[in-house]
């Protein structure tokens, strides 16, 4: 539960008996019907547009002009851009590490396109009369391939024809002699024993042809190759099992052979996402036609007949483009990363972008391009852009920055445009979107508001009154939805030394959270912990929590058990806890404080750290108080309702005051001389 918490998809826990009954007053989660929005039209002329728009005029983003080029249409990756620019004038290697949706397949086949122009090539196999299973590799320009084999294929059918025409004759003349010799029956078995002869010879002429296993035309530009997901076969090229091996049914070994896409990508681009997810021994030929630059086709089935067969080296000389998420170097070959460092550049795609009048005018033009490659919706207004520029901002998590996951905002374009395709309407306005933001709603989403309602279901989610104990929390499902993630705490007597005991799948970061908590409550309660048995549960966490933003709810739950002081229900908090006190910063806040509304909590306690981040829909305003922090004393003071309150703040000043870090001295300016 921190910067990428995760929580519970589901919930069907068990009855708490006597846990207080939720308010009938709560909010329901089903969204309630809005009043049709009254968007005034916005023209491109107003002052307040040029700012927003980064001083585009438009009355639709049918007016925006969009580059040809594939690369100038790449947004907010500057850095990339200029990488891939500089790969393609020199012919080297990418590799670009990043979340989905950030622009790593269209900067590759940008790639493609800025490729310097070369005579692209034909590739065939040929027959080897020596060794048929060492098939001849030839390479021919472009467009020669069809060629040479349509003329050895006219050629075959030539000598098929005439040794048919040659035997018609012999038939014919065996049949007239046997007619007038009285000896039918032998003339017959004859012409029989002639047609299978002749039958068993023509295969040695389709045979001798040629196979083109990679095609170009003249004029083709340098190919773009998606390798993603294939296996070794498709990948690295294989030979076809052949069943019929002997009798004069085998098919010849030169075209039994099937290019890879190594060899479909020569003088091209071979993009390959997630690269880790390539087998080893994949990667480690890979390694080798990178090297090499050329690589021999074999049949990848040590089950099939091909397995035997063995082609001349094959020309490979491409341009690999590898990506992948962080984890993709981890599973990726040593020496594969190293060739590709050693000869190339390695690029990390960024996920949001600063929020200036020039990055807002690439986002205008992106929602332009999304509606033209889409072709099936209407053009957007500038009501309908601003709102995509403020769902943007809002999914960047970040005040200042717009997010660079394209590809989920152009969903959403598209959901909108649909809405109003289907409504009739010239063009897409701000109520297309508003409308389109409950539709198009993430998987996650929709599971965490199911959550909420069946934690209600059984008085899991408790928004009022006080319990000694438990505590709200907060957590992030996915990558764009919150939820509530109750925390309760119990202190036993201790049989031995005394530990603190969570429950609830907790991985790593999570346990290391709550080992960091025990120093604080040793500071606060003053008591000999060992003396004592502290569980921890995270309830419902049916599939983990990963990450340390539960730390202020965990210290907050065990201080409230161990001191016997109520917390208020109506109080949610999120935020990770220094050894020291300091309440730090952490991930999701805007998805974890709508969750907190949704659910019907009134307080959300976030780290002061976070609050220009928050970003959170107009219709959660009203429903909740966001109160920032920078201690864990101010947590306690918001959420524990003390019956004692002079000695409860005594208590409190004893954890520490709050760390101060020392500013540099001010550099002094140099004397004149």
């Amino acid at each position: 539960m921190n910067d990428f918490d995760t929580a519970t998809d589901s919930a069907d826990g068990a009855n708490m008996g006597n846990a207080p009954v939720i308010s009938p007053g709560v909010e329901e989660l089903s969204t309630p019907a809005r009043e049709d929005l009254n968007v005034p039209k916005i023209f491109a002329s107003d002052e307040f547009d040029l700012e927003l728009f980064g001083g585009m005029r438009f009355d639709t983003t049918a007016d925006i002009v969009i580059p040809p080029s594939l690369i100038d249409q790449v947004i907010g990756q500057e850095h990339a851009v200029e990488v891939i620019k500089k790969a393609a004038t020199q012919r080297r290697h990418v590799m670009m590490i990043g979340s989905p949706g950030t622009g790593k397949s269209m900067l590759a086949k940008a790639m493609a396109e800025l490729l310097p122009k070369e005579e692209m090539q034909d590739i065939l196999t040929y027959p080897n009369a020596e060794d048929s299973n060492n098939p001849i590799i030839r390479v021919v320009p472009a467009g020669r391939g069809k060629e040479i084999v349509a003329a050895h294929r006219a050629e075959a059918r030539k000598r098929v024809s005439s040794r048919n025409t040659m035997l018609m004759v012999i038939i014919l003349g065996v049949i007239v002699f046997s007619i007038f010799s009285g000896q039918l029956i032998m003339g017959l078995l004859v012409v029989l024993m002639l047609f299978f002869v002749f039958k068993s010879m023509m295969p040695r002429d389709e045979a001798m042809v040629p196979k083109l296993i990679v095609s170009n035309k003249p004029d083709s530009k340098a190919p773009f190759v998606d390798g993603t997901g294939t296996h070794a076969g498709a990948l690295l090229g294989d030979v076809r099992h052949d069943p019929f091996q002997s009798g004069g049914l085998e098919t010849p070994s030169h075209d039994r052979v099937e290019a890879g896409a190594i060899h479909r990508a020569h003088k091209g681009v071979l993009f390959i996402d997630e690269i880790n997810t390539l087998e080893l021994p994949s990667q480690q030929s890979l390694l080798t036609a990178l090297q090499e630059g050329e690589f021999p086709i074999t049949g990848q089935s040590e089950r099939s007949s091909g397995a035997m067969v063995r082609t001349e080296n094959v020309p490979c000389r491409f341009i690999m483009i590898a990506a992948g998420n962080l984890d993709a170097m981890q599973g990726m070959h040593p020496a594969l990363r190293s060739r590709i460092r050693g000869y190339g550049y390695e690029v990390y795609m960024g996920e949001t972008m600063d929020d200036t009048m020039q990055n807002r005018a690439r986002l205008v033009r992106f929602i332009a391009q999304e509606v033209q490659n889409d072709g099936k919706i209407p053009h957007f207004d500038p009501s309908a852009v601003s709102e995509i520029l403020r769902e943007a901002r809002r999914r960047s998590g970040r005040k200042g920055h717009l997010t660079l996951k394209l590809r989920d905002l152009g969903g959403l374009v598209r959901v909108a445009g649909d809405l109003a395709r289907q409504a009739g309407d010239p063009a897409t306005t701000m109520k297309h979107v508003v409308d389109a933001k409950q539709i198009a709603r993430s998987v996650e989403d929709q599971i965490s508001d199911e959550y909420i309602r069946r934690t209600r279901d059984y008085d899991l989610t408790i928004v009022e009154g006080t319990l000694v104990g438990r505590v709200n929390g907060l957590a992030v499902v996915g990558n764009d939805a919150g939820s509530v993630l109750p925390i309760t705490a119990e202190v036993t007597p201790s049989q031995g030394a005394g530990a603190v005991i969570a429950t609830g799948l907790l991985k790593e970061i999570a346990q290391e959270s709550i080992k960091n908590v025990s120093a604080l409550i040793k500071k606060f309660s003053g008591t000999d912990i060992r003396k004592v048995d502290i569980h921890v549960q995270f309830i419902g966490t049916y599939n983990g929590v990963e990450g340390d933003s539960a730390s202020i709810t965990v210290a907050t739950a065990v201080i409230s058990a161990l001191e016997d002081i109520p917390v208020r229900q109506d109080v949610a908090m999120t935020g990770s806890l220094s050894v020291r006190g300091d309440v730090l910063p952490i991930g999701g806040v805007t998805y974890k404080i709508e969750a907190a509304a949704k659910a019907g909590i009134h307080t959300v306690i976030i780290p002061q750290s976070n609050l220009d981040d928050v970003l959170i829909e107009e219709r959660y305003k009203q429903m909740v108080e966001i109160v920032p922090v920078t201690r864990i004393e101010e947590v306690l003071r918001r959420a524990l309702v003390p019956e004692d309150k002079e000695a409860f703040e005594k208590k409190l000043s004893m954890i520490g005051k709050h760390m101060e870090i020392p500013k540099m001295p001010a550099v002094a300016e140099a004397t004149e001389a």
